[in-house]
């Protein structure tokens, strides 16, 4: 059981920032996510789209961002869980105890929900057999990419996944990548470069295919993949990949009795607390009067958030507000030294 005093849902820059302010005024948190990495949709969706709109900084990637706001949540040691989704809230006494799909527990005073637009999850293969595969030797991500190593590899996909991992694991594997057209959704740097290893033999390119079905007991060890045209190939295979983007849901969220108003959760605007005691939802899954969907709003209330959560953690204390350039405890907690 993982006791602290706040569980982040989301690694998102809200959340991320939200982990800031709640170590500024000394209340421990953990960070849940269902991604493989921290960042939220700025990773997932647009981490070499420039950012506008972060005030004080002209311009910046989704990469850029992430990295500064973990940088400046290191002097906390927050702890993060990824490829974990929360699906089991109890309220007993004045805790919440929290279960996630992989069976972590947490003990925790209060939550702050900061899932952006919801749970991120992979589009699957429509095929219905991939399912008792998933996990075995069919991924929809990467977490350890030696297991590869030496074995045959078919890739499906068209996007930067696709392609960079196609060009990646061609380094240590026997690649076939598939894709269901001519033309690639990808960097048109790494769309040549498939081009090129496809040239040398290194990658197997299959385009205007798809996946047919799959052959294999426990494991898979061959794909079949059919043409436009409908011819067919069977190829052998070690482990299948798809990589054909996300989908956002908000999944559990939706039974634990929130508001929900068009797939986001209702909040006030003095801490941004739900309806429900000691729930806290931050960021583009909230939503109030005047709302707007910027990173600088939910950077608000994340600040607004990690203070409400103080009362449920320390109930016998008082928070008195102090700004980071007079407070001696938390430049103390930020390791500054004067």
């Amino acid at each position: 059981m993982n006791k602290t005093d706040v569980l982040i849902i989301g690694a998102g820059p809200t959340g991320l920032f939200c982990a800031h302010q709640l170590g500024i005024i000394g209340l421990s948190c953990e960070i849940v996510d269902n991604l493989d990495k921290a960042g939220g949709q700025c990773i997932e969706l647009y981490p070499d789209k420039p950012i506008y709109d972060i005030p004080a900084i002209p311009e910046c990637t989704g990469e850029e961002l992430t990295s500064n706001l973990l940088n400046q949540i290191k002097p906390f040691n927050v702890k993060f869980h990824f490829n974990e989704r929360v699906e089991k809230l109890n309220k007993i006494k004045d805790r919440w105890h929290v279960k996630t799909s992989g069976k972590k527990e947490f003990d925790v005073a209060s939550i702050v929900i900061a899932g952006g637009v919801g749970s991120f999850e992979p589009r699957k293969f429509p095929v219905k057999e991939c399912e008792k595969f998933e996990g075995k030797n069919l991924f929809y991500s990467i977490k350890d990419k030696s297991i590869f190593k030496n074995k045959e590899i078919s890739i499906f996909g068209g996007g930067d996944s696709a392609l960079d991992w196609a060009i990646e694991l061609s380094n240590i594997s026997k690649v076939n990548l598939i894709h269901r057209r001519d033309g690639f959704s990808g960097a048109e740097s790494s769309v040549q470069k498939v081009k090129e290893l496809n040239d040398k033999n290194k990658i197997n390119l299959y385009t205007k295919y798809q996946m047919k079905s799959l052959s294999g007991d426990n494991k898979i060890n061959a794909v079949t993949i059919r043409h436009e045209d409908g011819e067919t190939k069977e190829i052998k295979t070690d482990y299948v990949l798809g990589f054909f983007g996300l989908i956002m849901q908000l999944g559990p969220i939706l039974d634990w009795g929130l508001n929900i108003n068009k797939k986001t959760v209702e909040v006030n605007t003095e801490n941004f607390e739900t309806n429900i005691n000691g729930i806290f939802a931050i960021g583009d899954i909230c939503s109030y009067p005047g709302k707007l969907k910027l990173i600088l709003s939910g950077f608000h209330e994340g600040a607004l958030a990690a203070r409400g959560c103080f009362k449920y953690a320390k109930p016998d204390e008082k928070l008195r507000f102090e700004f980071t350039t007079t407070s001696k405890a938390a430049q103390e907690r930020l390791g500054i030294k004067k």
